[in-house]
């Protein structure tokens, strides 16, 4: 038998939605913090199958939606030095800069950028094309964050010295905790990402039912994974008992992937990261440690970007989705002006943001 047919078994699907139906007693917000989890949820129609009083929000789980405006407009600006190669990954090319450039228009002005799968590509870019330097933009969560530190080792160890990483990884619960420490939104419990916590371990989340007094349940990504999570997050709401429940355990460890971690902290360290809708958050971003200088885009290179005041997709609205304070369809450019081939903001770049998941699966 298939090991992931148990997870998409149509009957054990309607299960768990009536069992949910049946405990389901007073009106109850959950958020997910994972952008393939809002993906799954569109695509499998889950929003809508659930009780009528269970309410989804998605939250800042997308790593192309939450970066900072000058971060895209810093990795814009080096895509015009001369004798470098931008390594990208795809879903980065069409986020909108403050002016209305992006990277996709650059490279149709003759800017070199090459989009890749692994930043261990943009290595062999590195070692093919030595007259060159080759700049990877290194931008996603903990689950990207530890092969980029690894790329960075792989330079150290095969001498290359025409590799460098623009860093603008960010790390998950920091970004959490300013969602509830905002106080914007009341949620009833956390729908927890599977990826991120496969690297940094389920203990890693205790925080929420301890200080927040908040119900978490970590979740895979078919569909009966993610009813699971939602099924744990309404009996501890039913039980007043929050907990760090862990429904993914195929793929999560209390304790995470250590040498994952370790590779990730040889390279990084936590510094203050600047996230889209959210501001600046301490200890949230990973920054390349001084004795990787020589491999930092940041410190390498010298761009000065002034702070962006007036965006080019002036109304969107990106970073009130991004904080579950209103539905892609409340913002007047959705659908008409902004789509996934004439995006406005990073939440319809992106597959994993939820105006693209809106707009993909006809919500509104």
């Amino acid at each position: 038998m298939n090991l992931m047919a148990k997870y998409k078994d149509p009957s054990l699907f309607r299960y768990i939605i009536k069992n949910m139906s049946d405990l389901s007693v007073q009106p109850l917000t959950f958020m997910e913090f994972c952008g393939t989890h809002t993906q799954a949820i569109f695509k499998h129609s889950i929003r809508k199958l659930l009780p009528k009083n269970i309410k989804m929000l998605s939250g800042p789980g997308c790593p192309v939606c939450v970066t900072d405006q000058k971060e895209i407009d810093h990795s814009i600006a080096l895509s015009h030095l001369q004798g470098v190669i931008i390594a990208t990954f795809g879903d980065f090319l069409k986020v909108p800069g403050s002016d209305g450039s992006n990277l996709q228009k650059a490279r149709a002005q003759g800017a070199d950028i090459r989009v890749v799968y692994s930043p261990l590509d943009a290595i062999q870019i590195a070692q093919k094309n030595k007259e060159k330097k080759v700049i990877f933009l290194g931008i996603g969560f903990e689950t990207t964050a530890p092969i980029v530190a690894a790329s960075i080792l792989k330079a150290v160890k095969e001498n290359i010295s025409n590799y460098y990483v623009f860093s603008m990884h960010k790390l998950t619960p920091p970004a959490t905790k300013a969602i509830l420490n905002l106080g914007e939104i009341k949620l009833d419990g956390i729908l927890g990402p599977g990826h991120v916590s496969t690297i940094i371990g389920s203990l890693a989340w205790e925080f929420l039912p301890s200080i927040y007094n908040m119900p978490f349940a970590i979740s895979g990504f078919e569909a009966i994974d993610i009813l699971k999570g939602l099924e744990s997050l309404l009996k501890q709401c039913i039980d007043k008992k929050p907990q760090v429940i862990n429904t993914y355990s195929r793929s999560v460890k209390p304790e995470g992937n250590t040498r994952a971690i370790n590779t990730m902290f040889e390279v990084f360290y936590e510094d203050v990261a600047h996230w889209r809708g959210l501001g600046a958050i301490p200890n949230s971003g990973l920054s390349i440690k001084s004795s990787y200088r020589e491999f930092d885009a940041k410190h390498q290179f010298d761009i000065e970007i002034p702070d962006s005041k007036v965006l080019y997709s002036y109304g969107c609205q990106c970073h009130e989705v991004i904080r579950g304070l209103i539905e892609p369809p409340e913002c007047r450019y959705y659908k008409n002006i902004c789509t996934p081939d004439n995006p406005l903001g990073a939440c319809m770049v992106s597959s994993e943001g939820a105006c693209s998941a809106y707009y993909l699966y006809s919500y509104e």
